[in-house]
């Protein structure tokens, strides 16, 4: 469908045609006409489809210009980064618009950021922690919030945000129209859904687990670290076509590893992000890979979550997620508008399980390609994947004491204590086995 054929304003669709945007998505037509009629909504669609546009233009579309510095949208989101591309988006949407949006989130200082709040403020995007700084300061009012909308929410689960978004959720006023998007729906979701939602009706583009056909996907199996590097820097040489790679590993000691090892091999080309960098360094980082200064960006899966990077030539799954959506995630971040992505995956012996459940999941098997003669196999192994030596239990078990009785003697006279007034002339009896006297007056 064509954006025109929505019930657009025209600065909307002016903002459209200088994005060179016309044709929606299928969550964008299908949400549209929901989101207008004003009930409650829960998005399902997959990461690349367009979720962000999809409920952006409808609460935009609905948006009145107010004298009132309180907001009327609140947008929640788990990341920093992901805080930063919708505040772009909407202000990409409101080019032709009084509209004003502030970005908050933390990991910056809250004294930076409350001058901006308290000058006024229509569509605010924030992480839970730091809009709920600012609501319990008294700095932010949310008496005025409209719309209320919870983006890539199973991760935000994930990663323990149920207090602080059921927190968040009391201070709104009871008259709004709350919107949920998500890639996946778990039992937790739909749980938040039925607590705190009106009849919300679910709208899903393509189920779960549906690849993306528009992807390429394909396998190596590899059988450790340094042979994944060894690999990993050949496709790197050899292929000029690997123009903006986004590396995927689980966590973020495998991330510095792998950083450590082809920094020196690629200068200049490589970016690192994960949670224990610091904000300008995870800013610096992505923004490098997105502008392409940077050839390839090492990522963990929490921090690349839902970002909308253009472009991207090849997604490598350094290593097999042990969560088969994320798998979904991750390759979702090539092959993005109607363009066609490669995704490389190493896999070793011990993913045989997550790859099956991937495969289960998807319906779709992940062609095995050969390895390239020219890398070299390394044996060297990392401390992780190092044998476990089992040791037995030599310790000699001690012999059972024997039970003995009671450690009890009874006490001794002057110990003994009992609840009773003793007369003096009893205790001096019993003091000196006599009663103690003067002696007998003589008598005539």
């Amino acid at each position: 469908m064509n954006f025109t054929e929505l019930n657009l304003s025209t600065p909307l669709l002016n903002a459209l045609n200088d994005l060179g945007i016309t044709q929606t998505t299928t969550i964008q037509e299908k949400a549209f006409p929901v989101i207008m009629s004003g009930r409650d909504v829960v998005g399902i669609a997959q990461t690349g489809t367009g979720k962000t546009i999809a409920y952006l233009l409808p609460c935009l579309r609905q948006w009145k210009f107010t004298k009132e510095k309180n907001p009327q949208i609140l947008v929640v989101v788990p990341t920093r980064e992901l805080v930063v591309q919708v505040v772009e988006q909407v202000e990409k949407l409101t080019t032709y618009m009084n509209v004003r949006v502030l970005g908050v989130y933390g990991g910056v200082n809250m004294i930076r950021q409350t001058p901006l709040l308290v000058a006024g403020v229509d569509v605010l995007v924030a992480t839970p922690g730091r809009l709920l700084d600012f609501a319990l300061n008294g700095t932010l009012k949310l008496k005025s919030i409209k719309r209320f909308v919870i983006d890539e929410v199973d991760e935000m689960l994930n990663l323990g945000f149920r207090p602080q978004l059921i927190r968040v959720i009391d201070l709104l006023p009871t008259k709004r129209q709350n919107l949920m998007f998500s890639a996946t729906i778990s039992e937790d979701l739909k749980n938040l859904v039925h607590d705190f939602f009106v009849e919300p009706l679910e709208i899903e583009a393509a189920p779960t687990g549906t690849p993306l056909e528009k992807i390429k996907q394909i396998g190596f199996k590899v059988p450790n670290f340094y042979t994944k590097v060894n690999l990993l820097e050949y496709l790197m040489n050899n292929n000029p076509e690997f123009s903006k790679v986004l590396v995927f590993t689980s966590t973020k000691k495998l991330a510095d590893a792998l950083y450590e090892e082809l920094d020196s091999k690629f200068p200049n080309q490589l970016g690192l992000i994960h949670s224990n960098k610091s904000q300008n360094q995870r800013f610096d980082a992505l923004n490098s890979f997105k502008n392409g200064d940077n050839r390839m960006l090492i990522a963990t899966d929490i921090v690349a979550r839902g970002l909308d990077i253009s472009d991207v030539s090849h997604v490598v799954n350094f290593d097999v997620p042990d969560v088969a959506e994320n798998y979904m995630h991750r390759i979702g971040r090539t092959g993005r508008a109607d363009k066609n992505g490669v995704s490389i995956t190493f896999i070793t012996k011990a993913d045989s399980e997550f790859r099956s459940n991937i495969e289960t999941l998807m319906n779709k098997k992940i062609s095995i390609v050969k390895m390239p003669v020219d890398v070299s196999i390394s044996l060297e192994l990392t401390e992780d994947e190092l044998p476990q030596v089992k040791m037995k239990n030599t310790l000699v078990s001690l012999p059972k004491k024997e039970e003995g009785g009671a450690a009890f003697h009874e006490k001794i006279g002057k110990n003994k204590k009992v609840n009773m007034k003793i007369r003096r002339a009893e205790s001096m009896k019993i003091k000196y086995k006599k009663p103690k006297t003067r002696g007998q007056k003589k008598t005539k």
